[in-house]
């Protein structure tokens, strides 16, 4: 059964931890305004071989999402590093499990946007955003960037598309959010709570 509070899943993958403190900041965002909560899921990694052998519950960080955290929420925040211009593949992996919500049209007139991470500045952001964009188009949800009137989309010198949220982690993936992301990606979270709220009542 969904929580009484609606709440907005905030669902990402995340290998060094540069998209994971995207989605912390996201998730500060949709916090700060009041009448919804945010929840925060990470998905598991793949693995070449048949068998899984990770356990069930994560050492550290997000527990892993199941379908009805998909299938509750308000509204939705995707979250990946590119891999040659993509999300990664667990993520990928994850999507492809949600044919029974695409089915159902559990999604559909929700709210949605995605956050990425790369290693260089010209790695892929844009294109990565773009194919998590997909999915959640097919899933009839409604999907909101990062409008111009955040004005930090004008002089980021590191991460920031008004597709979304994006962070420049640096070669060794060690380099810490800078303001600017941190801005963008705090009214991303806001702005996603807003229209939750707003759709949640009119469905």
């Amino acid at each position: 059964m969904p929580d009484t509070l609606p709440y907005v899943l905030i669902l990402y993958y995340s290998r060094q931890g540069a998209t994971r403190a995207l989605a912390e900041q996201i998730a500060a965002g949709v916090e700060s305004r009041s009448g919804i909560a945010a929840r925060l899921r990470t998905v598991p990694p793949v693995s070449p071989t048949c068998e899984a052998v990770d356990p069930e519950i994560p050492a550290e960080g997000a527990v892993y999402a199941s379908l009805d955290d998909l299938r509750h929420c308000a509204g939705l925040a995707l979250g990946s590093p590119t891999r040659f211009g993509n999300m990664a593949a667990p993520l990928k992996h994850f999507i492809d499990t949600t044919s029974e919500l695409w089915i159902g049209g559990a999604l559909i007139d929700k709210p949605a946007t995605a956050f990425t991470s790369t290693s260089s500045l010209h790695g892929g952001q844009e294109s990565t955003l773009i194919t998590m964009l997909l999915p959640l188009l097919h899933h009839g949800m409604v999907y909101a960037g990062l409008p111009y009137s955040e004005t930090e989309l004008y002089s980021t010198t590191s991460g920031g598309t008004p597709y979304g949220a994006s962070h420049l982690a640096g070669q060794r993936s060690d380099r810490p959010l800078d303001e600017a992301e941190r801005h963008l990606a705090f009214a991303q979270g806001q702005r996603l709570a807003r229209l939750a709220l707003a759709l949640e009542g009119a469905r």
